[in-house]
């Protein structure tokens, strides 16, 4: 069985720095599997932030919707991360997708993978109660993913500014 790690922290809070830095530290070619979709300006902004950031050596996948499958399709050629968790589980919310049947079966599918798999996740749940109903319900959807998700990971780490904090083992 693979190594399952989540790194989950903040928005800007390092936790995509941290998790490239994991899956350098295993052998073979890393493979980046991108849930970001090209929505808006904003959002462009921030997959080239990323892309200048780790360079060429990464083979990159993109997979919005198909999470489970960039996984299974990826499995045995090194290390993947997943960057991120939330911004796929948005993903699934803004186009009607079953998300929490999508989260079973992404858990099943992590506990049947060979190589390592570093997975990013934010963590939206640590300020005020959002004042509007989909705000709502999408931190009460991140909080079933994160838990989810930790439960069957082998470590879990919080990011604050840039700084890993061991939660599990």
């Amino acid at each position: 069985m693979a190594t399952i790690i989540l790194v989950t922290g903040g928005t800007r809070s390092g936790k995509s720095v941290r998790a490239e830095t994991i899956a350098l530290s295993h052998s073979g070619p890393p493979v980046y599997i991108a849930t970001a979709e090209f929505i808006d300006s904003a959002m462009h902004a921030r997959i080239d932030i990323h892309r200048n950031r780790r360079g060429d050596a990464w083979d990159v996948r993109e997979a919005p919707l198909d999470l489970t499958q960039a996984l299974r399709e990826t499995d045995g050629r090194g290390a993947r991360l997943v960057d991120c968790l939330t911004i796929w589980l948005s993903n699934m919310m803004h186009h009607g997708r079953d998300w929490p049947h999508a989260i079973d079966e992404l858990c099943t599918e992590l506990r049947q993978q060979k190589s390592p798999v570093i997975l990013v996740s934010s963590e939206v749940g640590l300020g005020i109660l959002p004042d509007n109903a989909l705000a709502r319900d999408f931190c009460d959807a991140a909080g079933t993913l994160n838990q989810k998700i930790a439960g069957i990971a082998d470590v879990v780490e919080f990011v604050v500014a840039g700084l890993p904090l061991k939660l599990k083992p």
